[in-house]
């Protein structure tokens, strides 16, 4: 059965993009990821053919032994084994990175059946574990992730060097090799315009703010990713704890920048948020970054409780299903970007149709 039958192309919201983690109101996800390589083994990008293929027989060897049965019935993917588009909608999904969609020479994926976890093999390290849970749940990502690394060092020797800690294809990975990451919806801190405030302190404590897909994103609709960038010198509890505190502050202060909007400028807020509803309730044409504003509007609306009637989850779906890859696969054709456009309006006119 091809890829493009199951779920994992086809349906656009993953199970921890169901809302209702801790502090969901704010906090989209968070992530856990580990990098890991195999001793005396080149890194992907300056292995040979023969090498990489030996590295991912015997990384999906540790999934065919049953070792992962726990996590349910899981899928193991090759990456030629999809088309550009399934890989692409797979990214949109978070469900593999685009270094390895772009770069996929004996790529694999391991992937859950509730899509949480997903083992990219052959990225840039030969090994990237990946926890994502729903809401404010580092710590329980990492508990995840963390048993998953287990699995795989029993049956697989590390790059490990007792000074260095863990080695990896980039330097700022190596020591621990994880990244910790909380995917963060902040509208009122960019109204009330005490975002570039609050950002410059998170990256002087050490941490990176990036968009919705990582490095190199911009951060559309609200939408922010920060995470950890340094992985040496300190304990995995030490970078989990400082990212977690650090997070909390900026939970707190865009929860009092809404209570703010709602004091001080209810009418105005609420007019922007059903101003967008209307506009993407009608709109004929949209573009990606212009539904990614609106959108945002309406998360806003429905967290200040003023828009009671719009589902959560169906914007987090339309968060996946208006990407470009997506798109052109649920309407099954390759599209111009004015095609998408078109689409795209037609798609969200559809599913706010159905609450409004």
């Amino acid at each position: 059965m091809r890829l493009a039958k199951r779920k994992y192309v086809k349906q656009a919201l993953s199970q921890w993009m169901n809302g209702v983690g801790p502090d969901s109101e704010v906090v989209i996800s968070s992530r856990v990821r580990i990098a890991r390589n195999i001793r005396n083994m080149p890194f992907p990008l300056m292995a040979d053919p023969s090498r990489s293929l030996s590295v991912m027989e015997q990384l999906l060897g540790v999934a065919e032994s049953g070792r992962l049965n726990g996590l349910g019935k899981i899928e193991q993917i090759r990456l030629t084994d999809l088309t550009e588009l399934e890989k692409l909608v797979l990214v949109e999904k978070h469900l593999i990175s685009p270094n390895l969609a772009n770069d996929s020479r004996n790529g694999a994926l391991i992937l859950s059946p509730n899509e949480d976890i997903s083992v990219m093999i052959n990225e840039e390290d030969h090994l990237r574990i990946q926890c994502l849970s729903s809401g404010f749940q580092v710590h329980e990502a990492w508990d995840a992730a963390s048993k998953i690394d287990d699995i795989f060092e029993e049956q697989v020797d590390y790059a490990f060097d007792e000074k260095h800690g863990y080695l990896t294809s980039c330097p700022t990975n190596v020591g621990t090799g994880i990244r910790v990451s909380v995917m963060m919806h902040l509208p009122a801190l960019v109204m009330t315009g005490q975002i570039n405030r609050i950002l410059s302190a998170v990256t002087q404590v050490g941490l990176a703010v990036r968009g919705l897909y990582g490095e190199g994103s911009e951060a559309t609709g609200n939408l922010f990713q920060v995470s950890n960038q340094i992985t040496l010198g300190q304990s995995e509890q030490e970078i989990i704890e400082n990212l977690f505190q650090v997070a909390r502050q900026m939970i707190e202060h865009e929860k009092s920048a809404r209570s703010k909007l709602l004091t001080e400028s209810r009418l105005r807020v609420e007019d922007r948020v059903r101003r967008s509803f209307g506009i993407l309730s009608q709109a004929i044409i949209m573009d990606s970054k212009e539904a990614s504003q609106r959108l945002s509007d309406i998360r806003l609306g429905v967290h200040l409780g003023l828009l009671p009637e719009v589902n959560e989850l169906v914007l987090n779906e339309l968060l996946v299903s208006t990407q470009p890859g997506f798109l052109q696969m649920t309407f099954g054709e390759a599209m111009s970007p004015e095609d998408r456009d078109r689409s795209r309006a037609e798609l969200i006119r559809s599913r706010l149709a159905t609450i409004s």
